[in-house]
C-alpha cells in the first residue's frame, strides 16, 4: 500500500505556494497563457531539461541560473511563443521576463526561472507580456493552481495536475505538480513543461538527484510521437514549510520523500501520453527480465514508440509481430526463445512461440479501451517478459490515429 495519498490542490497544496493563470493576450485564441507559480519563501530549486542541440532561450536562461543559484521564488510559463531558435533577441526577450517579474514581486531576478511553449521561430509577444505581469502577480492566490495548469497548454485537450500528501517526521509533506503536453512528445530528459512544488526541506544536491531518477522513470518514458521538443522543461522547487527536519542523505525518510516525487511525475507522465494529440487510448507497456531496469525502460520505451504497434492499436488490430519486432530492435540483447508477450488478458506468445488466441476478442479488448473514460479505463496494457533478468521498467504512450496528421498538418495554419 502506498505511504501516500491524493488530495486536491495541484502546486499550491504543498505550504507556502501561490499560482495564477491569466490571458494576457499572447495567444490569438485569447485563451489563458500566462502563468505563476510562487514560493512564499526562497525555495531549493531542481531542474531536468531537454538535451537537443536547437534549444528555446528559456531552456539555457535556467540551466545558467540553477549552475549559479539552487534557489528561486518564482517560475514564469508564457504559452503561445516557444521563443525557440528566435537568437540574440529571443534570448533578451527571456532575460526581460525574469526581470519584469522580480521588478513585481520585489525580489532578485536570479530568483525567477522562465518557461516558454507554443510555435517555434516565434518571440515572446513582449508588449503583451509586460502589461500582463501586474495582472498576474495580483491574481496569485493559494488555490490558483488550477489557472496556472490552463495558462500553460498549447493543444493539450485536457489540464494537468496532481498532488499528494505524506507524513515525515510526524508531520504532513505535500508534493504538487501540474504540466503540460500533447504533441512533440519524446522527451529525452523530462518532459514538455512540468512544475512540481514541495513543502519539504532538502539539501540542494540530493533534491537534483531524487528529480533526476524520478524524470528517468517517469518522463522519459513517454513518448506520443517520436519527436522531443525545444523547450522540453522540468522544474521543481523545494521550500521547507512543512516544517519537518531537513532531509540532507539518502535514509527512510527522504526514500520516503523520492518515492512520492516519483509518483507525481508518473502521474502527470501519463496524463500527457494519455493527451497524446489525436490519441484515442493510453498505451502503458511493462517489460520484465531484462538484465537490468534501465535495459527494461528501453525495451518499454521502444515499443510505447513504434509507429506500427501504435498504428495497430489505433485500428483494434492484436497484431503481437510488431511488439515483438520492436522489442528485438530496442538494442538489448535477450534470448527470443524466452519472449513472452501479452495484451491485456490474451498471452499471445510463450517461450517465443506464438500462441493460439480469441482475436475477435483481442480486437474487442482494443476497442473497449478506446471507448473507456478518458481519465480512467481508457488503458491498453501490454505486457513483456523477456527472461529470469530481475530488470523491469515501464513506459508510456497512445495511439497514432488519423487525427495527429490533421493536428499536425495545420498547426501553423
Amino acid at each position: 500500500m502506498a505511504d501516500w495519498q491524493e488530495i486536491p490542490g495541484g502546486v499550491t497544496a504543498p505550504k507556502g505556494y501561490k499560482a495564477a493563470g491569466i490571458a494576457a493576450g499572447l495567444k490569438p485564441s485569447g485563451a489563458p497563457d500566462l502563468a505563476l507559480i510562487l514560493s512564499d519563501v526562497e525555495a531549493i530549486a531542481a531542474g531536468v531539461f531537454t538535451t537537443t542541440q536547437v534549444r528555446a532561450a528559456c531552456v539555457d536562461y535556467c540551466r545558467q541560473q540553477l549552475e549559479n543559484k539552487h534557489n528561486a521564488r518564482a517560475i514564469l510559463c508564457n504559452a503561445g511563443q516557444a521563443n525557440a531558435a528566435t537568437g540574440a533577441q529571443g534570448w533578451a526577450d527571456a532575460v526581460e521576463s525574469a526581470q519584469l517579474l522580480a521588478q513585481a514581486l520585489q525580489v532578485p531576478a536570479e530568483s525567477v526561472l522562465v518557461a516558454s511553449t507554443g510555435v517555434i521561430g516565434q518571440r515572446i509577444k513582449m508588449e503583451q507580456l509586460r502589461a500582463g505581469i501586474p495582472q498576474l502577480v495580483a491574481a496569485a492566490s493559494d488555490n490558483g493552481s488550477e489557472q496556472a495548469a490552463a495558462a500553460i497548454v498549447t493543444t493539450d485537450l485536457v489540464t494537468k495536475a496532481i498532488a499528494l500528501e505524506t507524513t515525515l517526521d510526524g508531520r504532513p509533506v505535500r508534493i504538487g505538480g501540474i504540466c503540460k503536453g500533447s504533441g512533440m512528445i519524446h522527451p529525452n530528459m523530462a518532459t514538455m513543461l512540468a512544475f512540481v512544488t514541495c513543502d519539504a526541506a532538502v539539501s540542494t544536491h540530493l533534491w537534483q538527484q531524487m528529480l533526476s531518477r524520478a524524470a528517468d522513470q517517469s518522463f522519459n518514458q513517454i513518448t506520443v510521437d517520436g519527436d522531443t521538443s525545444t523547450n522540453d522543461t522540468l522544474l521543481a522547487l523545494a521550500n521547507g514549510q512543512s516544517r519537518t527536519p531537513a532531509i540532507t542523505e539518502m535514509g527512510t525518510e527522504a526514500e520516503k520523500l523520492e518515492a512520492m516525487l516519483t509518483e507525481v511525475c508518473i502521474r502527470l507522465a501519463k496524463a500527457i501520453a494519455r493527451d497524446g494529440e489525436g490519441a484515442t487510448c493510453l498505451i502503458e507497456v511493462q517489460v520484465t527480465g531484462a538484465p537490468d531496469d534501465a535495459s527494461a525502460r528501453q525495451i518499454a520505451r521502444t515499443i510505447a514508440g513504434s509507429s506500427l504497434v501504435k498504428s495497430a492499436i489505433f485500428g483494434r488490430d492484436p497484431n503481437w509481430g510488431r511488439i515483438a519486432a520492436a522489442a528485438g530492435r530496442a538494442g538489448v540483447p535477450f534470448d527470443q526463445t524466452s519472449l513472452r508477450i501479452q495484451l491485456g488478458d490474451f498471452l499471445l506468445m510463450e517461450h517465443g512461440q506464438p500462441l493460439s488466441f480469441d482475436r475477435a476478442a483481442a480486437s474487442a479488448y482494443l476497442k473497449q479501451a478506446a471507448a473507456g473514460d478518458y481519465l480512467k479505463t481508457d488503458t491498453v496494457l501490454i505486457v513483456v517478459d523477456l527472461g529470469d533478468g530481475q530488470g523491469k521498467g515501464n513506459a508510456w504512450g497512445c495511439d497514432l490515429s488519423y487525427d495527429y496528421v490533421k493536428i499536425n498538418a495545420e498547426y501553423t495554419t
